[in-house]
């Protein structure tokens, strides 16, 4: 019988990290000149349990979907990007533009990613969770007395 994996798989790379293939079909992408170009893109979804990345714009495939009308669905043929192994990206180095391994570093309290040039890897604010706004219902209720 199969084993079967629980947990996660630790990553680095989080969504909307820009990230470079370093590994696999789109690893071999040529450009007009014929000139080797891997693909470069946004992370737009990361799956941990399985240890797998979505890239914006990479390893699209199609998708036949037959229609429901219960649910308003139309049917036809979509294409959408499929997962790839996290291990055939790398983060791209905000100073030299190339792929780079991440560390964790302590800098003024704060658990941070570092490249490995030295320099700070810019947080972004797609998988930050953003606070709910409570409104205070004290005023209101003054108003109405």
């Amino acid at each position: 019988m199969k084993a079967v994996k629980t947990g996660t798989v630790k990553s680095r790379i989080r969504r909307g990290d820009q990230v470079v293939f370093i590994a696999g079909k789109e690893f071999n992408r040529y450009d007009s000149g014929g000139k080797r170009q891997p693909y470069r893109g946004k992370v737009i979804a990361v799956d941990a349990r399985t240890g797998k990345v979505k890239v914006e714009g990479a390893m699209i495939v199609k998708r036949h979907r037959k229609p429901m009308p219960q649910m308003n669905r139309e049917g036809g043929i979509f294409e959408q990007e499929a997962w790839v192994n996290i291990s055939n990206v790398a983060l791209i180095d905000p100073e030299t533009g190339k792929p780079t391994k991440v560390k964790y570093e302590q800098r003024e309290g704060k658990k941070v990613r570092v490249a490995k040039s030295g320099k700070l890897i810019p947080e972004n604010s797609s998988y930050k969770r953003e606070k709910k706004k409570v409104e205070d219902e004290t005023p209101a209720a003054e108003e109405s007395k």
